[in-house]
């Protein structure tokens, strides 16, 4: 298993802190936002984190302070609108890296305090399994991707809806087997490369995508507002 942590977004919401920073690595709890994930990845996963050409001399002297070799892969992009997306990157990297297991895929500002070894266990090594949280309030889910659960599995996906039919959202914490590869690049052929909850959608038509659903404290760290209030 690989594990890939999408980090070459320009973090335009946490302006003006993230103009001369790159959002993975603002400082959160006493760390580095993305160490917060880092920390947890056993030592037998070989971790990618790929990251945009402003801020790739910031995340290679990152590297140089990790207890652990990480790989940091650089897209050939300088600013918002040349990125590739999440599912763009997670494409090429998976075509640029020639990877042939299964991956662990995460949003580099997702805070989660899930005991990670619980959620690899939870895999069945054929499917797709994407982590869950439930909110608390639909009112606060207008943000996510808002994901019906039956059986263990996602059967809808609403992506950042006016009116929430719940509170369970899809978090961007997954873990993918390599069969599904050539439909992450088959997607990537269209237009829609860039939120992970388009691909759930597209996905989930053509598959079974699990749920592992957690209580454990969780937030997408996207905007000023929620990251100054949980500091």
């Amino acid at each position: 298993m690989k594990c890939l942590i999408l980090a070459s977004g320009f973090g335009t919401r946490l302006y003006p802190l993230t103009l001369n920073c790159a959002k993975a690595l603002l400082p959160y709890r006493g760390k580095p936002m993305i160490n917060h994930i880092v920390d947890k990845i056993p030592p037998d996963i070989e971790i990618l984190v790929n990251v945009n050409k402003k801020f790739e001399a910031d995340f290679r002297n990152w590297e140089k302070q990790q207890s652990r070799p990480i790989a940091i892969c650089v897209e050939e992009v300088y600013n918002e609108e040349e990125r590739l997306g999440a599912i763009g990157s997670l494409n090429y990297w998976i075509r640029q890296k020639s990877i042939d297991e299964d991956m662990l895929l995460f949003g580099s500002d997702n805070y989660f305090e899930f005991e990670l070894k619980k959620f690899l266990n939870a895999y069945n090594r054929t499917n797709t399994l994407i982590a869950v949280y439930d909110v608390g309030d639909p009112s606060l889910a207008t943000q996510y991707g808002v994901v019906k659960v039956k059986d263990g599995r996602i059967v809808e996906l609403e992506e950042k809806p006016a009116r929430p039919k719940s509170s369970l959202v899809a978090t961007a914490c997954w873990i993918i087997p390599p069969r599904i590869f050539p439909a992450i690049n088959d997607f990537c052929s269209g237009e829609h490369k860039e939120n992970l909850g388009n691909f759930i959608t597209y996905l989930i038509e053509k598959d079974d995508v699990y749920a592992y659903p957690f209580s454990e404290r969780w937030m997408d760290i996207g905007n000023l507002e929620i990251y100054n209030s949980t500091r």
